[in-house]
């Protein structure tokens, strides 16, 4: 089982995390999100926990020819054919190699669900929206249109993707 921290990384304070204080403003502006945390080669990323569905044991998919490196295949999951994502190429790491930790999380975004094979789940973190902070622009492997922004959580940095933006994107190489 995974321990709900918050983004002071007190869990003593996750109870009281749990319902978010009123705020004063009325604009709800510092309101806490969860988050699942994840690695991909050296970095560790966070999506919005709503879009995931499961976390699977990475299974061989079935590949299909002329597809995008990045797409790996599909998987028969209980009667859907499910496109299988190693976002390990798409982010441009450079050893894409299965590990003990590797693993498919599914996402269900709105009537679309796809898989995205990732080196290991981290955990499910608590972020006050305050705490995600606007990403610098550089060039990077991911586009920065799905960096929602950067977080600190205990002595890690967290870079926070809008993967449903990210997925369903034509970039991304998968049809609608």
């Amino acid at each position: 089982m995974m321990e709900r921290i918050n983004a002071t990384g007190d869990p003593a304070e996750t109870a009281a995390t749990d319902t978010p204080a009123p705020d004063p403003s009325g604009q709800g502006a510092a309101l806490a999100r969860e988050y699942l945390t994840f690695q991909v080669g050296p970095e560790e990323y966070a999506i919005d926990i709503l879009a995931v569905q499961e976390i699977r044991r990475h299974e061989p998919p079935t590949r299909i020819a002329g597809a995008p490196a990045h797409i790996k295949g599909v998987i028969n999951l209980r009667g859907v054919v499910l496109p299988i994502v190693d976002l390990r190429v798409r982010l441009g790491c450079d050893q894409i190699t299965d590990k003990p930790t590797t693993v498919c999380i599914v996402l269900k975004l709105g009537n679309r669900m796809v898989g995205v094979v990732v080196d290991g789940v981290t955990d499910v973190s608590e972020l006050p929206s305050d705490a995600i902070k606007p990403a610098p622009e550089m060039a990077s492997a991911v586009d920065a249109a799905f960096v929602s922004g950067l977080a600190k959580l205990h002595d890690r940095m967290l870079i926070v993707l809008d993967i449903v933006g990210m997925v369903n994107a034509p970039s991304f190489g998968l049809s609608h």
